[in-house]
């Protein structure tokens, strides 16, 4: 038996709900917004590049009753054009705002989806890069929901509040390294990751004081970093706020940024081979399934591990559920095997994901609970 027909006999025990489609180009970035809406953008650097806002296809146990017919498409409610690859999109929380970065620089675009009437995401303004550094990562916080964090590298971090496009914060100068990943932990702190795993932390409220380089408990070298911070569900009970840092080669640390050279656990992730250049690394928690993550960026695979009963061994680490749904695709524009290029947990249900691939494949996914699990 192939291993593609393998892997759809058994995705019918595997999977709770499983939804594939293809768009028109790849895209890099997921991003839920409110009403269980998700963006997607091209990343092609020959211009043209669609931004869209997807509307899930129902869960199939909640369609099969209601219709003979059910819809299995992701629907597009609205899009627009970008000159320009998108690498990164976020929500402007308590707006219609979204904000985009991409090459060849570090400016941020500004957009405004329209209202329900209309099926256009119009680009409405910019904020002017920084001479010589590269796309900027972005991020915002419901705490602050007009602000917004941004940078590429450690001098060029700002906040600035989007409506009035006025800055809010500047980090003092520092080193001109690469930014990997960053992040609000609060209304007031930032957390930002180097490409080389160092860790940092700002504070709002003192934006000409240096950077704190927090202790970390691996070491610096040749590996290339990425990290999720776990941000809690509303409503939940939980204050943890662990921080997971990814390498390239699949070590996996957790840390708690109040004893960062502690770490609470470690783990060597199963994975194929190393990421050459780390461009699709990534790693998130699941805000609604605690001690869970997922990681991909390796191949066409994106993983999920269960970390309640790890520890500070480093020993390898099995996952929990693989998803392959993508590694069974057509190759690439360049005929290369499929890359996962992202993946977002679903901010309420447990055990969803969406994840998209170098192919243009985009899959939304709910793996079986196990028997005997409460996860």
């Amino acid at each position: 038996m192939e291993a593609e027909d393998e892997w759809l006999l058994l995705s019918l025990r595997q999977y709770e709900d499983l939804h594939v489609f293809q768009l028109q180009e790849p895209t890099r970035l997921l991003e839920w917004a409110p009403g269980n809406r998700v963006f997607v953008a091209g990343y092609g650097q020959s211009g043209g590049n669609e931004v869209l806002q997807l509307l899930p296809p129902p869960p199939m146990r909640e369609v099969v009753t209601k219709s003979l017919f059910p819809e299995r498409e992701f629907k597009v409610e609205c899009g627009g054009f970008s000159s320009r690859p998108i690498y990164s999109l976020k929500c402007v929380p308590g707006t219609s705002l979204l904000v985009t970065s991409g090459p060849p620089d570090s400016s941020l675009q500004l957009w405004k989806v329209s209202a329900e009437d209309s099926n256009v995401i119009k680009p409405v303004s910019a904020i002017p890069a920084e001479n010589g550094h590269p796309w900027a990562r972005i991020a915002t916080t419901a705490a602050r929901a007009q602000w917004v964090l941004h940078g590429s590298t450690l001098d060029s971090v700002h906040i600035t509040e989007m409506e009035s496009r006025t800055n809010i914060y500047t980090a003092a100068p520092s080193s001109s390294e690469e930014l990997s990943g960053l992040a609000f932990l609060d209304c007031n702190t930032l957390l930002l990751c180097s490409a080389k795993g160092q860790l940092y932390l700002g504070d709002v409220r003192q934006p000409q004081a240096p950077l704190e380089a927090v202790s970390v408990p691996w070491a610096l070298g040749d590996e290339r970093w990425c990290m999720g911070v776990r941000q809690t569900a509303a409503g939940s009970a939980s204050c943890s706020q662990p921080v997971a840092c990814l390498s390239n080669r699949g070590h996996l640390t957790l840390t708690d940024v109040r004893k960062p050279s502690e770490p609470l656990a470690s783990a060597k992730c199963s994975i194929p081979s190393p990421s050459s250049d780390a461009e699709f690394l990534c790693v998130s928690w699941a805000p609604a399934l605690e001690g869970y993550l997922a990681i991909s960026g390796f191949d066409g695979t994106v993983h999920v591990y269960d970390t309640r009963s790890w520890d500070s061994s480093a020993r390898a680490a099995e996952p929990t559920f693989v998803h392959k749904g993508h590694a069974f695709g057509e190759g690439d524009s360049n005929g290369d095997p499929p890359l996962v290029t992202a993946h977002t947990w679903h901010p309420q249900k447990p055990r969803t994901l969406l994840s998209a691939a170098s192919n243009g494949s985009l899959s939304i996914w709910e793996w079986v609970q196990p028997s005997g699990t409460c996860g």
